[in-house]
């Protein structure tokens, strides 16, 4: 299926050379090196890699939820409509966090206060952003539960995270993230703690509430399953930094990076016969001490002696279609001539 094109789209958020870095007892973690990346009004971009790549990190960032120490955002710039939010007061971030930027995290058991119901605590992110009396608040709770699927939403506001599943507890998170009708939705991993079934179900209302309410989305995720059936774009990470980035159909038929056709390659394949599941080679470099030029040039099957001494560019080669790697414009150009 051909993927609408977002690249004339007015950028909702603008990462430009962000650098986030941890200060540990060994040295200097340069967990966020230099990543650039936008997303449009109304467009659902997967930010992909393996753990550790600095997908979070990243979307933390953007929060500006780094905790400092040992943390600290060192470089670059995050434009949300038009403003930098590295610029923004620690007043003027929280008014921003959950009314016009929200987030999904991982594990809402975590995320959720125990001892709280979950309408009181819906309705307290609504009553802070917007004013409202406690009354409005709850009954705002039962309208978002009601909207993210979930049964009986009047009764469920009244109890505790503790008697819900794990799929509940998830539509949950994003009841409240949506609470404020935030314009851009940042989800990180929101699928992983579920089985196939519930992901299917959360990833189908993610799309629904994306295309009823006109929001952007942000997936964070390590699953290029998950992208295919969900996103426009996808941005792929390795090592701190953006080495492909790409439209959908695109970064899935022809891949330019040797990284994303080895997270290509990894994926089962339940038409095809297989002796065993494809793996990349070799290790993530040591974040505390990488090694000089391609980070992935240890793990790579096309490395020549010029990725072990230079870092490659991020270079654009068409429209929304980038690449950080020696081999990329060769690989471009072949496909274009064939296709």
């Amino acid at each position: 299926m051909t993927r609408p094109q977002t690249a004339a789209r007015a950028p909702l958020l603008d990462i430009r050379a962000l650098h986030t870095h941890f200060e540990t007892q060994r040295g200097t973690v340069r967990s966020v090196n230099g990543v650039s990346l936008h997303v449009g009004a109304g467009e659902i971009v997967g930010l992909v890699g393996e753990s550790g790549c600095g997908k979070s990190v990243t979307s933390f960032s953007v929060m500006r939820l780094i905790p400092s120490p040992p943390g600290s955002i060192v470089g670059g710039e995050i434009i949300f409509e038009g403003e930098d939010l590295l610029k923004k007061s620690d007043a003027e971030m929280r008014a921003i966090r959950g009314r016009s930027i929200s987030m999904i995290y991982q594990d809402p058991m975590t995320s959720l206060n125990p001892l709280r119901s979950i309408g009181v605590q819906i309705a307290e992110s609504v009553a802070l952003h917007e004013g409202v009396s406690q009354r409005q608040g709850m009954q705002r709770a039962v309208e978002m539960l009601q909207l993210v699927g979930i049964p009986l939403p009047a009764q469920r506001v009244n109890e505790y995270p503790h008697q819900l599943s794990g799929g509940m507890r998830q539509r949950v998170m994003i009841a409240m993230a949506l609470a404020c009708n935030p314009r851009l939705l940042i989800a990180d991993e929101p699928t992983t703690a579920l089985d196939v079934t519930i992901q299917a179900q959360i990833l189908e209302l993610l799309q629904r509430l994306k295309r009823e309410r006109g929001m952007a989305i942000v997936l964070v995720t390590h699953d290029l399953g998950v992208v295919a059936e969900t996103c426009e774009r996808v941005v792929v990470m390795y090592a701190g930094r953006v080495v492909e980035e790409a439209d959908v159909t695109s970064l899935f038929k022809h891949p330019l990076h040797p990284y994303t056709q080895g997270l290509l390659d990894s994926i089962p394949r339940m038409h095809e016969e297989q002796e065993r599941l494809f793996v990349i080679e070799g290790e993530v470099p040591d974040p505390l001490d990488p090694p000089p030029g391609c980070r992935f040039a240890s793990r790579c099957p096309h490395a020549m002696p010029l990725c072990r001494e230079a870092e490659p560019a991020l270079v654009e080669y068409a429209p929304g279609r980038k690449a950080a790697c020696f081999i990329a414009g060769e690989r471009f150009n072949t496909q274009a001539s064939t296709s």
